[in-house]
């Protein structure tokens, strides 16, 4: 039997590769997106070109009831669910003394409070154990002038992996995180600064996909953890 995994912010970018990898691995995918309707469906194709049976749901995780909704809706379409990963989150600066309480409540309702939630409906539709993995970010340990409210949401999820899986380890369900570095270039960022950044670094989106993969597949006695991919190297934390 096929396994069933939702991916949300799966439509584009990281959360694609991701996607695309879990469907190489033999899994069937739901996609999540927000605004991203066109690459959704180029994404869906992908996924039905490599076998998987594909869906992507639209959903909008500023909203607390989205969550449930769009968990629900994945596993009525894959019939189950077996792997969930928290990939949506927002990324823009937040200087102190101009975000508005409606950005840093935004930032702090995607990034954190959707895993949350989105792990606790699929909890209740992992009759016999899962995988649940949440994308972090390497750099919320040394955040940067302006980039306060993310580096807090990042810091979160860690914190956020480490209690569920200790919660839920008895019930067969594994969480774990993967916390890439700089591994795409923002759409905004001047490709000199970002090779500045990189400083020559091979694939690491590729990279990030495998870790996935990995945790979504691995024994639910691995849990807990934090495996931050910077670059082409893999180190837990």
């Amino acid at each position: 039997m096929r396994r069933r995994a939702l991916v949300t912010g799966g439509a584009v970018r990281v959360g694609r590769a991701i996607a695309l990898a879990l469907a190489e691995a033999g899994m069937d995918v739901a996609i999540a997106y927000h605004a991203s309707a066109r690459q959704a469906a180029a994404t869906v194709r992908e996924l039905k070109a490599r076998g998987a049976h594909a869906v992507a749901i639209r959903a909008d995780l500023r909203q607390a009831r989205a969550a449930h909704t769009l968990v629900e809706r994945a596993a009525r379409a894959l019939g189950g669910l077996d792997v969930l990963v928290n990939n949506a989150a927002l990324f823009y600066r937040t200087p102190l003394a101009t975000t508005t309480p409606a950005q840093y409540e935004a930032m702090l309702a995607v990034n954190v409070r959707a895993v949350f939630l989105c792990a606790q409906a699929a909890v209740a539709r992992m009759e016999r154990g899962g995988h649940i993995v949440n994308i972090g970010d390497a750099g919320a340990g040394r955040p940067e002038p302006g980039w306060v409210a993310y580096a807090l949401s990042k810091a979160a999820v860690a914190a956020l992996t480490r209690g569920l899986g200790a919660e839920l380890q008895p019930r067969g369900i594994a969480v774990n995180c993967v916390a890439p570095g700089p591994v795409l270039k923002p759409e905004r960022l001047p490709a000199a600064r970002w090779a500045a950044i990189r400083k020559g670094g091979g694939d690491g989106v590729t990279a990030v996909a495998a870790a996935v993969v990995s945790f979504s597949t691995c024994s639910t006695d691995i849990t807990g953890q934090v495996l931050m991919v910077e670059e082409e190297t893999a180190v837990r934390r």
